[in-house]
């Protein structure tokens, strides 16, 4: 129930933030180089660094949770013992992928 639940709660937040995010990031572009320097000021600060990770977590737990899904509509993993440790392996992959990643960015940035 909890994954499923996630599954849309990240769907969610990746529509509307990432929506938001976006049209910022276009806006900031087509209107000029100052406007664009704010965007990117904002993006590099530790909050937009903190927004980014949370994104990046929204994405992949929505990821591997849709993966999830994609195999019991297949019809397996219905066994309870299964859905167990497949539900708390989707908390798990979303999260060493997106330290994983985020690790390789901050580490070629320095």
């Amino acid at each position: 129930m909890a994954v499923s639940i996630m599954h849309r709660v990240t769907g969610n937040g990746l529509a509307t933030a990432g929506a938001l995010g976006l049209i910022w990031w276009l806006m900031a572009a087509a209107t000029g180089p100052e406007a664009y320097a704010t965007f990117v000021k904002c993006a590099t600060s530790p909050i937009g660094y903190l927004v980014m990770i949370g994104l990046s977590w929204f994405f992949f737990q929505h990821l591997f949770s849709g993966l999830r899904h994609f195999v019991l509509d297949m019809g397996a993993g219905y066994e309870l013992k299964n859905n167990k440790l497949w539900s708390i392996a989707t908390f798990i992959a979303s999260l060493l992928v997106t330290g994983l990643v985020w690790l390789t960015i901050f580490g070629k940035a320095l």
